[in-house]
């Protein structure tokens, strides 16, 4: 994996920063080409996000969470890496990296990065050189090859399913033309998994967290965190195997490619990395995992902290928020962990678009597009008259200040302090470029509608997002949504985000947090140690607050009650 001979500037935090900053903290995700386009090319780059700073100051968040900026095919949104130590020259320079890196801890926010350790590109040079080895050959070993069944090995090893649809093996012609071997991919046969059996791979990833972190990189998210390791004996099962033996697989770390108990070895050696820095690196898991399990990830022999979906995957009832809650504030006492909270990513349709479809039942858990409800739009088409976009955008709001009260660490996605909403088949089949749609075509229509550029002026070939358009179209009710319109709007989504950000660094103080009686079932309350209380509606009577200061409502009090889906903060 080849490292870029760039000095880096140094950028690193003071040593006497806070170790546990990432405990409490508020973390803003920026998917680089759809942040801020500076050049005009169409998409959204490192100097964007640069010009961006006053922006994300100005927001209240604590630190900004960078989805891959690495050069990539964008076979699957830059999740597929061709270079995990040099910056996409669509997107800038390690300088422009640099310069970024110290705008940010200037203004004294934070940076997180994206690392992609369970499988590169298939354009990375590592990958070329095992496609040009021979079999068995130490070039090979770095990546999961296998001969193919059948009487010439035209068959795959296994019939696995990888993640976006299709086979999990792709078969590769040999450097003398003949048909060859196979190599797995869990997600696009673009994305071939690294062998983490394998020494090399190992130390390589080292290097590439001691680089990040040398330009001054504040932690990382790992992507996939639970698929590195894998137990790829002679005989491989089949689906019908694993299915068999259900979640048990799950449970015992025993499954052949999810979950298994040996990735923890790999992230005790990344942890010893991490604190060689002061303040030590931190790092959170997306771990897609049995909720049974997910605490090892978060471990502080492991990489700290792990994301938990469980908010994000549940209906705007108060009876699941309440569970959630509970279950994951003791898992991370237990843990030793904060626990985390998120409602979108770059994976997920948006919760302003969840909360405005009809009610589901609870999701099982585990769904890469998050809740039944989210993914029942996305398999009807992404339809907007599916939508009560109104009713979605009070229960957001609500649902964010529920967030930000809450002890841990709250993640944001871009576009959600606008009240975004998912862009559904509004974008035609030509623009779209998520793989998901291409291999489940008919079936789904991908993530793309949450990865739409952002709208920052209400006017403009792409809204202010560059001088040169947008790299997916943007709808024409962008307009309204803008940054530029709801500025100085003191009702406006984004209002309510700074207000809401503002009073969380001032009032967030312990991780400590008191359910309270509130007579209705609908109505989910709970008091800080610092004497401030979070109370929610999430029914459609109104409900009548009990004596104190207001401090920032999601929507207008009716006569001093606190009506349907919305959220009060009192002290």
């Amino acid at each position: 994996m080849p490292t870029t001979a760039t000095q880096a500037t140094q950028s690193n935090p003071a040593p006497t920063a806070d170790p546990n900053w990432w405990r409490q903290a508020s973390v803003y995700q920026i998917y680089p080409r759809s942040f801020a386009d500076s050049n005009g090319d169409g998409i959204g780059d490192i100097n964007g996000i640069t010009a961006k700073v006053p922006y994300l100051k100005n927001l209240g968040i604590d630190a900004v969470w960078l989805s891959p900026f690495y050069p990539s095919a964008l076979a699957d949104g830059g999740y597929d890496v061709d270079d995990y130590r040099n910056v996409d020259p669509l997107l800038g320079t390690l300088e422009d990296f640099d310069a970024m890196a110290n705008a940010l801890h200037a203004a004294g926010l934070k940076l997180i990065v994206d690392i992609v350790p369970n499988h590169s590109s298939d354009r990375h040079q590592l990958f070329r050189e095992a496609l040009a080895s021979p079999r068995g050959s130490a070039a090979r070993n770095r990546y999961i090859f296998r001969d193919g069944l059948g009487e010439e090995g035209e068959l795959p090893p296994s019939d696995w399913d990888s993640v976006f649809g299709g086979p999990a093996w792709e078969r590769i012609t040999e450097p003398d033309g003949s048909p060859g071997q196979w190599y797995m991919h869990i997600f696009a046969k673009e994305q071939p998994d690294f062998n983490w059996d394998n020494p090399e791979v190992r130390e390589d990833f080292l290097k590439t967290l001691r680089f990040w972190s040398d330009r001054g990189v504040d932690g990382f998210r790992i992507d996939v965190a639970h698929a590195l390791t894998k137990n790829l004996e002679e005989t491989l099962p089949t689906k019908a195997d694993l299915e068999a033996q259900g979640e048990a697989l799950y449970l015992t770390g025993q499954h052949p490619y999810w979950d298994r108990d040996e990735v923890h070895e790999i992230y005790a050696e990344w942890r010893r990395v991490f604190n060689e820095y002061n303040p030590p690196r931190t790092a959170v898991a997306e771990a897609w995992v049995h909720t049974d399990r997910r605490a090892r990830y978060a471990s502080p022999e492991g990489l700290g902290q792990a994301f938990n979906f469980d908010l994000l995957q549940a209906d705007f009832d108060a009876a699941q928020f309440r569970k959630t809650i509970i279950k994951n504030l003791a898992e991370a006492k237990a843990s030793g962990a904060s626990s985390t909270w998120v409602f979108s990513n770059h994976d997920v349709v948006r919760h302003a678009t969840r909360y405005g479809l009809p009610a589901s039942e609870p999701s099982a858990g585990g769904d890469i597009m998050a809740g039944q409800a989210g993914k029942r739009w996305l398999l009807a088409g992404g339809r907007q008259e599916d939508v009560d976009a109104e009713l979605g955008l009070r229960r957001a709001r609500a649902a964010s200040l529920l967030m930000f009260a809450l002890p841990g660490s709250a993640y944001l996605y871009q576009g959600e302090e606008l009240g975004l909403q998912e862009v559904g088949n509004e974008i035609p089949d030509s623009a779209r470029q998520d793989p998901a749609f291409f291999r489940n075509k008919g079936v789904e229509i991908g993530r793309d509608g949450c990865r739409v550029p952002l709208p920052w002026t209400s006017a403009g070939s792409s809204f202010g997002f560059g001088p040169g358009g947008s790299h997916l179209p943007q709808p024409e009710w962008f307009a309204g949504s803008s940054v530029e319109a709801q500025e100085g709007q003191g009702d406006s989504t984004l209002s309510l985000y700074r207000r809401a950000l503002a009073l969380r660094s001032q009032l967030q103080t312990t991780e400590a947090l008191e359910l309270l009686e509130t007579g209705r079932d609908d109505v989910l309350a709970f008091r800080r140690p610092n004497g401030w209380t979070s109370i929610t509606n999430f029914g459609t009577e109104p409900f009548e607050l009990p004596a104190g200061q207001l401090l920032v409502s999601s929507s207008p009090l009716e006569a001093g009650r606190l009506p349907g889906a919305a959220t009060a903060w009192l002290r």
